[in-house]
């Protein structure tokens, strides 16, 4: 991302009060602990990075092979490799007032203590933003994906609303509800009546990829999770479904996340229902996609004559 670009004021928007220089994010691990992608692109003209997942101790994460290129985006194992909840306090957090964007956290765990142990001590740093919680991760009590399960994810965000007075709170769903009698739609409901201020949809889908001439699976973890183009048409729909159903009459923004590596993407998330837009594999892919993202975005609003690109939150045309 060349220095120097500022995107024009039609691009600004808010996300639940926290002002966003455009709707472009970094995903949550894909841009680092914090800023380390300043070394490669200029960070001035995004709304801000999701830093990887903190958990409590730290997690060297699965074995290699851990990601795969797939013709249609990328498989990844990596088992949420961090530096832990106190290598994150003691190094990480005193520097997030120093970078130039906004910082959301991200909190995993394996169970309701240790989210709200994590996301408590993110409460504390006054230059964190947010707390995005990624709920697909399995519960060590049932094994079920906090995500996948209403009741678990009451009892979750109860507990970790209740435990960050200062912070906002975004909950990121898992794309996959099939095979339980939930929709997306349900577990969405769920996360808003507690209290959710926004809504990122969505995380991986489970996948898997064989090598046909070793006949053994291309990561070591056997699965993984799939992003990047393929994706994409999917979390749209989605979106589609949450802000239709639910968030157009709440007025809770959804951050959408799948696929995007043009600026067309991102414009259909926007149209879908979408406030903010993360980009995740695409900068594994090229580094210049989220700058190009932002610019596509600025002509396109433009030529919709819109005076913000929140004109044209959740405005597809459907008859």
């Amino acid at each position: 991302m060349g220095m120097g670009y500022t995107p024009s004021p039609r691009l600004q928007t808010s996300l639940s009060g926290i002002a966003l220089q455009s709707p472009i994010l970094l995903a949550s691990g894909t841009a680092g602990t914090l800023d380390e992608m300043s070394d490669v692109m200029d960070l001035s003209p995004l709304g801000g990075i999701v830093t990887k997942s903190i958990t409590r101790q730290p997690r060297e994460g699965n074995p290699f092979p851990r990601i795969t290129w797939t013709r249609a985006g990328m498989l990844n194992a990596i088992g949420l490799a961090n530096p832990g909840l106190d290598a994150w306090k003691s190094d990480i957090a005193p520097q997030i007032a120093s970078v130039k964007t906004n910082i959301i956290g991200s909190v995993a765990g394996d169970s309701i203590d240790d989210y709200v142990q994590i996301a408590s001590a993110m409460d504390a740093v006054e230059a964190l933003q947010a707390i995005e919680l990624n709920v697909s991760c399995p519960n060590v009590h049932s094994g079920l994906e906090f995500g996948a399960d209403p009741a678990a994810l009451k009892d979750l965000l109860n507990a970790v609303r209740a435990s960050i007075p200062n912070t906002k709170l975004f909950v990121k769903l898992s794309p996959i509800t099939v095979g339980t009698p939930h929709t997306i739609v349900d577990l969405a409901r769920v996360a808003v009546d507690c209290g959710a201020d926004g809504l990122t949809l969505c995380n991986t889908v489970p996948a898997m990829g064989i090598d046909v001439h070793t006949r053994k699976p291309i990561l070591a973890n056997t699965t993984g999770g799939m992003s990047g183009p393929a994706i994409h048409p999917i979390t749209v729909r989605l979106v589609h479904l949450v802000y239709s159903q639910l968030t157009k009459d709440t007025n809770t923004p959804i951050i959408a996340a799948g696929g995007v590596t043009q600026w067309e993407d991102a414009a259909e998330f926007i149209l879908a229902g979408a406030t903010a837009v993360q980009i995740g594999a695409g900068n594994f892919a090229d580094l210049s996609i989220p700058r190009k993202v932002v610019k596509g975005l600025d002509k396109w609003c433009a030529k919709q004559s819109a005076a913000s690109i929140t004109d044209l939150i959740g405005q597809v045309q459907l008859s």
